[in-house]
């Protein structure tokens, strides 16, 4: 078992930015795939970065303007959100391990293991 522990969420104004950060505890080896994905209030959830073997992935409407990384001591995955939009505004979540099967980073239902959740709101 893994827990996931998000932090770094708030209200900024658009254009500014925020950096979240999930800590990865227990079963670490699962930190080896890391994911994010946000929901906004009746809307599915999406995958918006990914981390695994060295390379990182984005969703479109967030290249250049999300950063995922990885600190593999200290079990943390980040998402830098740079140039934030009012769009952005959802619940943010992290998610670790990879289930066996077909596997696509940005499916949710690919991951053992999630956080809480971490708020972001941006305003106009």
């Amino acid at each position: 078992q893994a827990q996931l522990v998000e932090s770094g969420g708030g209200s900024v104004q658009a254009g500014g930015s925020l950096r979240l950060s999930c800590v990865v505890s227990g079963d670490t080896d699962s930190s080896v795939y890391m994911g994010w994905f946000r929901q906004a209030p009746g809307k599915e959830r999406e995958g918006v970065a990914a981390i695994f073997v060295g390379n990182a992935y984005y969703t479109n409407s967030v290249k250049g303007r999300f950063t995922v990384s990885q600190e593999n001591a200290k079990n943390t995955a980040y998402l830098q959100m740079n140039s934030l939009k009012p769009e952005d505004t959802a619940m943010y979540y992290c998610a670790a391990g990879r289930k066996a099967g077909s596997w696509f980073w940005y499916s949710a239902p690919g991951y053992e293991y999630w956080g809480q959740g971490t708020q972001v709101t941006v305003t106009s």
